[in-house]
């Protein structure tokens, strides 16, 4: 497969994910939204608990 084939796909293929995305609605967004800010405060609260302990160990 050359250069412009390997391109010719990436245009077909996003046209083709462009015409079957959406736009979420508001309920949609907000369980997104809740989702993604639970993930940061789980993963924000793992780096904690690691460099707390990293301290009373010493490292």
């Amino acid at each position: 497969m050359n250069v412009q084939e390997s391109i010719n796909k990436f245009i077909k293929d996003s046209k083709r994910v462009l015409k079957v995305s959406r736009k979420p609605d508001g309920k949609e967004y907000l369980e997104l939204a809740k989702i993604s800010a639970l993930g940061v405060v789980i993963i924000g609260g793992i780096g904690y608990i690691i460099v707390c302990l990293g301290h009373v160990i010493g490292i």
